[in-house]
């Protein structure tokens, strides 16, 4: 499938942690995105905005990243939301964020995790930049960016991985690389979701959303062989090859276990 064009949603809003958070909060399945910007006008959930703005967040961000697939997302995050730990639930939202953003899943993938594992501690401003001037030459964008929003989104792509933890605070011009371990839960859950998109076994662990993490499908692998024992799953491998039991019949199955751990 082909990646979409970058576009610069991102300027609508970042992690937008504790928004996400209070939307859900008021969501119901079924509620629309016009609904829920009703519903966060009246109860005041993003306090101290104008009505623009949650308008802006409700609708090029929130909608996009979890109102996809009849709100499958939401439902979903919202389910797990009251015993998820914030690491937890930060890296869920960061998993959505990065599939309704390209641009900052590859930057994540392709400069992020690329400059860690190449043992640089920071990266900076011009990081960023070089990285959108070479989408921009490669036609990863449906028309050229003026020199002010290549800016501006190279400032995004910074600021968001700062939401989610992954970068600390700018000083210098650069922010210093602090790297996420996948949590246990976001594991069982993506894998299962995965799963219940229909993709295959090997298909699962050699999906591009592992390398949000810094991962590839034998870190994988070898991370779901280590919480085998938890019951979640049986995992039998040679090789390259390898077969996953699944033991939950149903994405709601999944989410019900989860929901109590």
């Amino acid at each position: 499938m082909q990646t979409p064009p970058y576009t610069t949603q991102l300027q609508a809003g970042l992690g937008l942690i504790d928004e996400t958070r209070s939307l859900l909060s008021a969501w119901k399945p079924g509620m629309s995105a016009s609904e829920l910007n009703k519903r966060a006008l009246d109860d005041g959930l993003i306090p101290n905005v104008s009505a623009r703005r949650v308008q802006n967040v409700v609708t090029e961000c929130f909608r996009p990243r979890y109102l996809v697939d009849d709100g499958a997302p939401a439902k979903h995050i919202k389910t797990l939301q009251p015993t998820a730990t914030p690491s937890e639930f930060r890296q869920l939202i960061f998993v959505y964020t990065c599939r309704a953003n390209a641009v900052l899943a590859d930057f994540v993938r392709e400069v992020y995790w690329e400059r860690y594992s190449g043992g640089y501690d920071r990266i900076s401003k011009d990081d960023a930049r070089a990285y959108v001037e070479r989408a921009i030459d490669d036609g990863k964008t449906s028309k050229r960016w003026s020199d002010t929003t290549i800016a501006r989104v190279s400032s995004y792509l910074l600021g968001a991985c700062g939401d989610f933890e992954l970068l600390g605070p700018m000083r210098q011009g650069a922010r210093a690389i602090t790297p996420i371990n996948l949590e246990r839960k976001v594991l069982v859950y993506l894998a299962y979701e995965l799963h219940f998109a229909g993709l295959g076994d090997n298909a699962v662990l050699h999906h591009e959303d592992w390398g949000l993490f810094g991962m590839e499908w034998i870190d994988i692998r070898n991370e779901m062989q280590r919480v085998a024992g938890d019951g979640h799953w049986i995992v039998q491998s040679a090789g390259e090859v390898t077969h996953i039991t699944w033991l939950y019949k149903t994405m709601q199955e999944t989410l019900d276990v989860l929901a109590q751990a």
